[in-house]
C-alpha cells in the first residue's frame, strides 16, 4: 500500500473547516419553520435551541447582535418562521442554524406576504420618487384619516395647538384595525380628494403589532394613496414600524406627532424669522441711508471741483509741476551731455599717438628680456651637450685606457696584437701613460691552446 501525498491528508479540524465553507456557500440565507425545543438563553445575551418537526430536527444559534431586534422571547413550544443560513459548529463537527431574524409563525406569514407585495408594488413604480408630491410652502388646513378616538389624533391635535394653533384640522373618521379597516381608509382618502379642502393629508395611526397595523399593508390603501392628488403623510405606528403605506406615499414620519410638526411651523421658529426679518429690514434701511448720504457727499465733492477757486488751484498745480519736470529734463540732459563728452576724452587718450608709443616700446623691452633669456638658455644647453660630449669622448680615449694600467707595443708604427706579429731581435715601443719604452724581443712564446691547457690542468 502507497502512502498518500501529504496535501491530501485531511485532519479533523481541517475537514470541519472545509465543510463549513461548503455549507455556508452552498446554502444561501433561507425561510424555514419549526417548533422550539431546548431553548437556552445563557449569561451572553446568545439564544441556543432546537428547531424541530415530528420528523427531524436541527440545532440553532441566535446571536446577541440579532436577538436584541426580536419584538417577544420565544418560549420551548412555539411555532416560529426563522430567516438563517447553514454552518458547522466546528469544535464539534455538529451542523446547525445560524438564525438572523425570528417571528411567530403567523406573523411570519404576513411578512412573507408583505415583502410579496412590496416587490410587485415596487415593480409597478408605486414607490418611485418622480410620483411624489412635494409638502405645500404654505398649509392653512390639515386633513387626518385615522380612528377619532384613537392615540394617534391625541397626538396629532396637541403638536398643532402647541406648534400652530391658527390651523385647521379635518378628521376623516375611519377604523384602523379589523377586516374592514383597509377599505375604509382607502374610501376616506379618496373622499378627501374629492372634497380637495385641505391643503395636506396625515393617513396613519399609532403602535401595534404586525397583525394591528395590517390594514396600512393592504393593496387598496396602497393604490388610493398612489392615485391621491393631495400630498400626503404616512404616520404609521412607532419609528421601528414600517408598512407598504410608508414607501407609496409623499412622504414617511416616524410617529403621528412627527407629522404634525413635518406640517406646522414652530411659533418659536415664525418669531425667530419674524426677528431675521426686522432685522434685514433695519439693515436695508441702514443701507439706503448710507447710500443716500454718500451721493449726497459725492454731489457736494463735484460741486467744489467745479468751483473757480479750486480750477485755478489746480492750473496753478499744474504748472508747478510742469516746471518742475522741466528743471528734470533739463538737468538729465545736461548730465546726458557731460557723459558723452568724457566717454569722447576718454576714447581720445585711448587712440592718442603717445599712448601707442609707450605700449610699442613696453613690448620692445619685453621682446629684448626675452631674447637675452632665450640666448642665455640656449649657451647653458649648449655648453651642457659639450661637457656630456667630451666626458663620452674622454672615455673611449687612448689615452684613459693607458691611464688605467694598460700599453700600447708598436712595431714599425704598427700595434702588435699577437705573437705572430714579431719575431725575436724585433725592437719593439711601448706607450705608457706617463711616456714611452724601447725593447727587442728575446723569445717568442705563444700560449697553448685552450683545450690542451684544460688537459694539463686535468
Amino acid at each position: 500500500m502507497s502512502l498518500p501525498q501529504q496535501e491530501k491528508v485531511y485532519s479533523v479540524s481541517r475537514l470541519n473547516r472545509e465543510i463549513r465553507s461548503l455549507l455556508e456557500q452552498g446554502f444561501a440565507s433561507l425561510q424555514l419553520t419549526g417548533e422550539i425545543s431546548n431553548f437556552v438563553a445563557p449569561a451572553s445575551g446568545h439564544w441556543y435551541f432546537s428547531l424541530k418537526d415530528d420528523k427531524a430536527q436541527v440545532k440553532a444559534a441566535m446571536w446577541r447582535g440579532n436577538n436584541r431586534y426580536c419584538r417577544y422571547r420565544p418560549q420551548n413550544g412555539e411555532q416560529v418562521l426563522v430567516q438563517a443560513r447553514v454552518s458547522v459548529y466546528e469544535p464539534r463537527g455538529d451542523y446547525q442554524l445560524i438564525v438572523e431574524q425570528m417571528a411567530p409563525a403567523g406573523e411570519g406569514l404576513l411578512k412573507q406576504q408583505f415583502e410579496a407585495l412590496k416587490l410587485r408594488l415596487a415593480g409597478e413604480g408605486l414607490f418611485s420618487s418622480q410620483h411624489k408630491h412635494p409638502l405645500p410652502a404654505r398649509i392653512n388646513r390639515v386633513g387626518v384619516v385615522t380612528s377619532p378616538t384613537g392615540a394617534a389624533i391625541r397626538d396629532i391635535l396637541s403638536v398643532l395647538k402647541r406648534r400652530a394653533p391658527q390651523l385647521e384640522v379635518v378628521i376623516y373618521p375611519t377604523q384602523v384595525q379589523g377586516q374592514e379597516a383597509h377599505h375604509q381608509i382607502a374610501a376616506q382618502i379618496a373622499l378627501a380628494n374629492s372634497r380637495n379642502e385641505v391643503d395636506v393629508l396625515i393617513v396613519g395611526r399609532g403602535g401595534g403589532s404586525l397583525e394591528d397595523l395590517w390594514c396600512f399593508n393592504e393593496e387598496a390603501v396602497a393604490r388610493a394613496l398612489f392615485v391621491s392628488q393631495l400630498p400626503v403623510i404616512s404616520a404609521v405606528g412607532h419609528e421601528i414600524d414600517t408598512t407598504i403605506s410608508d414607501y407609496v406615499a409623499d412622504l414617511r414620519a416616524p410617529t403621528p406627532s412627527a407629522a404634525a410638526e413635518l406640517v406646522s411651523p414652530d411659533g418659536a421658529e415664525i418669531l425667530a424669522q419674524l426677528r431675521q426679518q426686522k432685522q434685514r429690514l433695519a439693515g436695508a434701511m441702514q443701507r439706503y441711508v448710507s447710500q443716500q448720504g454718500q451721493q449726497l457727499h459725492n454731489v457736494h465733492q463735484r460741486l467744489l471741483l467745479q468751483h473757480p477757486q479750486t480750477q485755478l488751484m489746480q492750473q496753478a498745480q499744474k504748472v508747478d509741476e510742469l516746471s518742475s519736470r522741466l528743471h528734470r529734463a533739463m538737468n538729465h540732459q545736461q548730465h546726458r551731455a557731460q557723459s558723452r563728452v568724457a566717454l569722447a576724452q576718454q576714447r581720445l587718450a585711448q587712440f592718442h599717438p603717445e599712448q601707442k608709443l609707450r605700449y610699442a616700446r613696453a613690448h620692445l623691452d619685453s621682446l629684448r628680456d626675452k631674447l637675452i633669456r632665450a640666448m642665455q638658455t640656449s649657451q647653458q644647453q649648449h655648453q651642457q651637450q659639450l661637457a656630456l660630449l667630451a666626458a663620452r669622448l674622454d672615455s673611449v680615449s687612448p689615452l684613459a685606457v693607458l691611464a688605467r694600467g694598460y700599453s700600447i707595443t708598436k712595431s714599425a708604427q704598427k700595434v702588435v696584437k699577437s705573437t705572430q706579429d714579431v719575431a725575436v731581435g724585433d725592437v719593439l715601443t711601448t706607450e705608457l701613460h706617463d711616456g714611452r719604452l724601447q725593447t727587442q724581443v728575446l723569445e717568442v712564446a705563444p700560449h697553448a691552446p685552450d683545450n690542451e691547457r684544460t688537459t694539463d690542468c686535468d
